[in-house]
């Protein structure tokens, strides 16, 4: 089996790195951390750095595995020209026989040569001990551009049987894993595999995989399916298959990529994945398989209100959890978290019960348990950018955050509704412009509904409407989100801005395959004078129109569906990313599947029939 030592490239080093690496070290500098978290701080580390490993410009897609000897391996892709997709890359590696306190050198497993090599997805045999590593090949570009479609992603496999110092060169798996229809996109992983340890296919290893079909010039279908093998990795086969087919417009209901799974103390596969582009709400999708991933139990569903960016993540169980690692902002690569699951991946903890790992840019993570109560996460990070560097963390179950109870809440009096939770420990009421209202303290306070199928206003017509109190002269003070958040989604949401002297109200819309457009509605004056006011915001005969206190502000429509493709959450005194809470009293928020009519508005009072969300607002009741 031949060695992979490291490609020599021509690239600067401080000569304390140099003798860190002639020590067979790999430069491991802490992160630091703000003085007032130093105490709560991972342990963790720099693993991949490009001004730290020379010949690479950039290193992305983490992948990590524990070998039966203990021995952690953390891949990566080594980017040679840049930070692009599709351009000369590597697979590599560096090994920890610490735990992960310490790392030697970088290896190269495989090396592109002008190709891409990527999307490690490893897996041990634990029977063997034998280390799998599947990957995709295609033909690399010198540009800038991405893979041509369709795109010519190959499979190959390479195996290491002395903990990762060596490895045998690619083998294609096409024949056995890439159908003749998977003919465009293909991509393996890019997250750790599993071996099965109960039930009839005990031993048996399981990848995720995900592809595309090419007929008639353009992308005809969606899959995301597993891969199996029998026999240590010999031989492996297509198992459960998901597929979504794509209009002719280009339009498709989901398409879940980048899969990951983890075994359940049933002996059934929870399996996620990446949710890209679909317009089902959410940004991650998942099912289960209960047959060792022969099938799928059903399709995939899109989780709308499971908090992240169109990005990889990973799972891992851990004792009696589920652990999912993901950034946490439902827009932008960044907030590094580890979430938990008590019920199988059922339900997640929202983002505020979850564990920051660092509020730093943050992107594709993987998972490994170091023992039956500490893991390992592989994570890209930057304080300027999420592809700036690959980090090593250590943590205990004990550094997670411990399961809680129910949170105090709220009644929602909508046909049907479950009651809304109040965050950040809101609780005090005061009297309001219609009974009791809510206090927000304007740091973490605010309500945040559980999500159910009526809630998404889709392409329809809708009122929202609210009252509200405040004296805040600064910030953002967001009164109402529906949706999801950031310019490209679509969203509906109320805000005072008391630094612009206005009141805005906005909806985002996407209408098939084109570009997302907003339409802003705005009245002038910040109303934040402590009086009671009420704003209501609708959407009917092709207009947009925000009312505040019998004032009036329109503009046109635009066309589509106001929650579609994106995270889906409802909130009442917070942004949907937690970024900005309102500092004062709410009351009575409700919202109408229909345009109300200007009598209606104007007069206060409109007819129950069709609302969606009724929140009165005047009473808390305590949590479990």
């Amino acid at each position: 089996m031949p060695s992979s030592p490291r490609r020599p490239r021509p690239r600067f080093r401080t000569a304390v790195l140099a003798s860190l690496s002639a020590l067979g070290v790999a430069a491991a500098v802490a992160v630091p951390a703000p003085a007032h978290a130093r105490a709560a701080a991972f342990e963790q580390r720099v693993l991949f750095r490009a001004d730290r490993d020379p010949g690479y410009a950039c290193f992305r897609i983490p992948a990590l595995v524990r070998t039966t000897d203990g021995t952690l391996l953390a891949f990566a892709e080594g980017r040679v020209r840049d930070c692009g997709d599709a351009a000369d890359i590597d697979i590599v590696l560096k090994r920890s026989t610490d735990g992960g306190r310490t790392w030697g050198p970088l290896r190269v497993v495989t090396e592109g040569g002008g190709d891409t090599h990527g999307n490690p997805a490893p897996v041990v045999d634990r029977a063997t001990g034998r280390v799998l590593l599947v990957e995709t090949h295609n033909t690399g570009r010198a540009d800038d551009a991405g893979c041509a479609i369709p795109c010519d992603r190959v499979p190959h496999l390479q195996y290491s049987d002395d903990d990762g110092l060596t490895w045998s060169e690619p083998r294609d798996l096409s024949t056995g894993i890439r159908p003749d229809d998977w003919n465009s996109w293909y991509a393996t992983g890019p997250v750790h595999g599993v071996q099965l340890t109960t039930g009839a296919h005990a031993g048996r290893l399981v990848l995720g995989v995900n592809a595309e079909t090419w007929a008639g010039g353009r992308v005809t279908a969606n899959h995301a399916a597993l891969v199996v093998s029998d026999d240590g990795g010999a031989h492996w086969r297509v198992g459960a298959t998901d597929t979504w087919p794509v209009a002719g417009d280009g339009t498709f209901r989901q398409k879940p990529s980048e899969v990951t799974l983890a075994e359940l103390g049933d002996g059934s596969l929870l399996v996620g994945g990446r949710e890209q582009d679909g317009a089902d709400l959410g940004h991650r999708a998942q099912t289960v398989s209960r047959d060792g991933g022969d099938s799928f139990a059903a399709p995939f569903e899109a989780v709308p209100d499971l908090y992240t960016p169109q990005v990889q993540g990973a799972l891992l169980r851990l004792g009696d959890r589920v652990l999912l690692s993901a950034p946490a902002d439902p827009d932008r690569r960044r907030t590094m978290v580890i979430r938990s699951s008590w019920d199988g991946g059922s339900t997640w903890d929202s983002v505020d019960r979850a564990t920051v790992v660092t509020r730093d840019w943050s992107g594709y993570s993987d998972l490994a348990a170091l023992d039956a109560a500490s893991a390992g996460l592989l994570y890209e990070a930057g304080t300027a950018d999420a592809r700036d560097e690959i980090r090593f963390a250590r943590f205990g179950e004990g550094r997670l955050r411990d399961r809680r109870g129910a949170d105090p809440a709220t009644p929602d009096r909508a046909p049907g509704a479950a009651a809304a939770a109040v965050l950040g420990g809101a609780g005090r009421t005061a009297d309001g412009a219609v009974g009791g209202a809510l206090v927000l303290d304007g740091a973490d306070d605010g309500v945040r509904l559980p999500y159910r199928r009526e809630l998404p206003l889709g392409d329809g017509d809708f009122t929202a409407s609210l009252w509200f109190r405040y004296t805040a002269t600064s910030g953002e003070q967001p009164l109402l989100w529906m949706g999801g958040i950031g310019t490209r989604q679509p969203q509906v949401w109320l805000r005072a801005e008391p630094a612009r002297d206005r009141v805005t109200g906005l909806m985002t819309a996407r209408d098939g395959t084109a570009a997302p457009r907003s339409a802003y509605a705005r009245i002038a004056g910040a109303r934040n004078d402590g009086r009671w006011h009420r704003l209501v915001l609708r959407r009917g005969g092709g207009r947009l129109t925000l009312f505040l206190d019998g004032e009036r502000a329109g503009t046109a429509d635009v066309p589509g569906s106001v929650s579609r493709f994106s995270a889906f959450g409802v909130h009442v005194g917070a942004r949907m990313d937690g970024r900005a809470h309102f500092t004062g009293a709410v009351d009575d928020v409700r919202v109408w599947r229909r345009a109300l009519t200007d009598d209606e508005v104007t007069g206060g009072e409109a007819a129950a029939g069709d609302v969606v969300l009724w929140l009165p607002l005047d009473r808390v009741d305590a949590g479990g």
